[in-house]
């Protein structure tokens, strides 16, 4: 067992490993422990993500779960990369951003084009999912409904301290019909996250991004496209994500101001409402 910097996919999938034993087995951690002639403190390791496990371990962990070879093969295939410093993962794949936003101690994040997942009510979750017709309709139910699952996250007693910086454009983008933009510009100004919004004039040279930080875990900047989710721990990646987050909050408004501006995108009248700016009540 070679000990290395733990990642959030490493954490994520050592935590998979701890709910495979619950689930597969009736065994805790330290009895699963003996049962594998391992030392108590390596199965936490190993659970908590901090150490990278050999195949040979995977292959007893596995195996006393009940797994067969084809699940093992593709575990071990997830589990090869699961401590680089760049981690790419398919548009779909969801468990780990999920992961590591349950997990933050702060969250940070910017969008220049859509209001962010944490913030976004089901119906413009939905609307968002539906313009280009990239995701086929019968999912789309499902999917919106993880994306309000995870916001549970901001309801918690131990909740993460957020600051989200929102473009003005992807207030101005009409996603869906009057009423949607205004129910979720209502969220936006009075829902629990700081909302910082950068207005429609000021151009900012970044395509978006999210950092996640930790109480002991390096923090983790994320990134998304249509093609790939990038989770990135390389600290030259995470310096220049804070210079981004640097400038933005010269840049953007106050979180007064931001909410008078939010305000402004509340209640429109709806023969005004054309989506290329601000809707006066």
């Amino acid at each position: 067992m070679t000990v290395i910097t733990s990642t959030v996919y490493s954490r994520d999938l050592g935590d998979e490993l701890r709910r495979l034993r619950e689930t597969c087995t009736d065994l805790g951690g330290r009895a699963m422990a003996i049962r594998l002639g391992w030392d108590p403190s390596k199965m936490s390791t190993i659970e908590h993500g901090k150490a990278r496990a050999s195949e040979i371990d995977l292959v007893q962990f596995l195996t006393a779960c009940g797994k067969d070879v084809d699940f093992f093969e593709e575990f071990r295939r997830r589990y090869e990369k699961a401590f680089d410093e760049y981690i790419v993962q398919v548009p779909d794949n969801t468990r780990t951003m999920a992961f590591a936003e349950a997990t933050a101690k702060t969250i940070t994040s910017y969008d220049p084009r859509s209001v962010p997942g944490l913030s976004q009510t089901p119906e413009y979750a939905d609307a968002l999912y539906r313009l280009g017709g990239l995701i086929a309709e019968e999912r789309i139910p499902t999917i919106v409904q993880f994306r309000i699952e995870r916001q549970a996250i901001l309801g918690r007693h131990d909740r993460p301290t957020c600051l989200f910086y929102i473009h003005e454009h992807a207030l101005q983008q009409k996603v869906g019909d009057d009423q949607i933009m205004e129910d979720q510009c209502a969220k936006l100004l009075f829902g629990a996250p700081e909302i910082r919004i950068v207005p429609a004039h000021v151009v900012v040279p970044s395509s978006g991004c999210v950092l996640w930080e930790y109480e002991k875990a390096y923090p983790v900047a994320f990134g998304e496209t249509d093609l790939a989710k990038v989770f990135v721990q390389d600290p030259g990646a995470i310096a220049r994500t804070r210079l981004i987050f640097d400038h933005l909050d010269e840049v953007a408004l106050s979180a007064e101001q931001s909410r008078s501006k939010l305000a402004e995108y509340v209640s429109p009248p709806r023969e005004e409402f054309d989506g290329r700016g601000p809707r006066l009540a």
